[in-house]
């Protein structure tokens, strides 16, 4: 007769990882604010160009700056 014995080993393995939420809120803020700098920036550099064009080129966008601050 033969003596057998069955073993049933079940191995529970498990990957997580646990985050805070306020590391996530920082996350998206951070995210926000970056995203608005980079519209402003893009706005800021449009309006220049825009004044370029319409003043006549770099000189006479100074003048008319000078002009408009100064009231000249």
């Amino acid at each position: 007769m033969k003596n057998t014995i069955q073993v049933d080993q079940r191995t529970k393995t498990s990957v997580g990882t646990t985050s805070d939420v306020g590391t996530e809120v920082s996350k998206v803020s951070i995210s926000v604010v970056a995203v608005f700098g980079v519209i402003v920036g893009l706005w800021s550099l449009a309006s220049l160009v825009g004044g370029l064009v319409s003043s006549g080129g770099p000189l006479a966008l100074v003048g008319d700056w000078f002009k408009a601050v100064f009231g000249i």
